[in-house]
C-alpha cells in the first residue's frame, strides 16, 4: 500500500516514519510513504500558499488552487484522497479497515484557519480524529496512517493480534497483565495463572464487558441514555 502525505511541514514526519513498527514496515517495503511539500505549488516568487479570508476574520486560509494542484499531481486512478479537517466525520476503526483496502491513500494536511472550502470538490472525503482542534493536519495524518498501515499484511509481526483488540468487535479489549505478579498491592487475577484456558476465555469476555461499561458505556450492549 502507498501513502502520500501533502503538507506544509514535511519536517514533522521523518522521526515518526523511521520509528518502531511503522519504520520497520517501511524499511521492509510492506508500505510506502511519500511526503510532499504543498509549497512546491505555491504562487509566485515567494511560493505563497495562503491568503486572507473573504468576508474578513482572523488568520489565513490555504488557497484552493495551490492545494488542488498538489492533489492533482499526487492522484492516480487507484487513489483515495482524504482531507484531515476538524469539522469532518470522525475517523474510527471501521474507517481504518475500509481505507486499508485502498491501494493508494492521499492524506491532505490543512493548516492555519483551514483550507478554502472549495477543496471539497478535489477530495474524496474529509475526516476528523476527534472533537477538538489542533494546529495542523500533520499529527492527525500520522494517526490515520498508523491505524491504517498496521492492518496491512506484513506490517505487524503477529497479524492475528488485531482480531481481539479494542474496536475489532463490539467491546473494548480485555485487560492485559504481565510480570510482576504483584505490584503495590495489586495482583494479577488468579484465573490468568491457572492454566485453565476455558476459564481464562470466560474471564476475558466478562472483563471486556465490564471494562467497556466502565470506560465506554456508549459502546456497551444494552446501555442506553435515560
Amino acid at each position: 500500500m502507498r501513502f502520500t502525505i501533502l503538507t506544509l511541514h514535511p519536517d514533522v514526519f521523518p522521526g515518526p516514519l523511521a520509528s518502531s513498527i511503522l519504520g520497520r514496515a517501511i524499511a521492509a517495503g510492506a508500505v510506502r510513504v511519500d511526503v510532499v511539500d504543498i509549497r512546491r505549488h505555491g504562487i509566485g516568487k515567494h511560493r505563497t500558499v495562503d491568503d486572507t479570508p473573504y468576508g474578513g476574520g482572523p488568520g489565513m486560509v490555504l488557497r484552493v488552487d495551490v492545494v488542488a494542484a498538489a492533489i492533482d499531481e499526487a492522484r492516480t486512478p487507484e487513489s483515495r484522497v482524504v482531507l484531515l479537517s476538524a469539522g469532518a466525520p470522525r475517523f474510527d476503526q471501521a474507517t481504518a479497515r475500509r481505507l486499508a483496502a485502498v491501494p493508494h491513500l492521499v492524506l491532505v494536511c490543512g493548516h492555519y484557519e483551514g483550507v478554502d472550502a472549495r477543496v471539497s470538490a478535489a477530495v474524496d472525503e474529509e475526516l476528523s480524529i476527534g472533537d477538538f482542534v489542533v494546529t495542523g493536519g500533520e499529527l492527525p495524518a500520522l494517526l490515520v496512517l498508523d491505524a491504517v498501515a498496521r492492518l496491512r499484511p506484513g506490517v505487524l509481526g503477529n497479524p492475528t493480534s488485531v482480531a481481539d483488540e479494542s474496536f475489532s468487535g463490539p467491546l473494548l479489549e480485555y485487560p492485559q497483565f504481565t510480570r510482576p505478579r504483584s505490584w503495590r498491592g495489586h495482583d494479577v487475577p488468579e484465573v490468568l495463572v491457572s492454566g485453565n484456558h476455558g476459564a481464562i476465555d470466560a474471564w476475558r469476555k466478562s472483563a471486556a464487558l465490564e471494562r467497556t461499561r466502565r470506560l465506554r458505556p456508549d459502546l456497551a450492549p444494552g446501555e442506553t441514555d435515560d
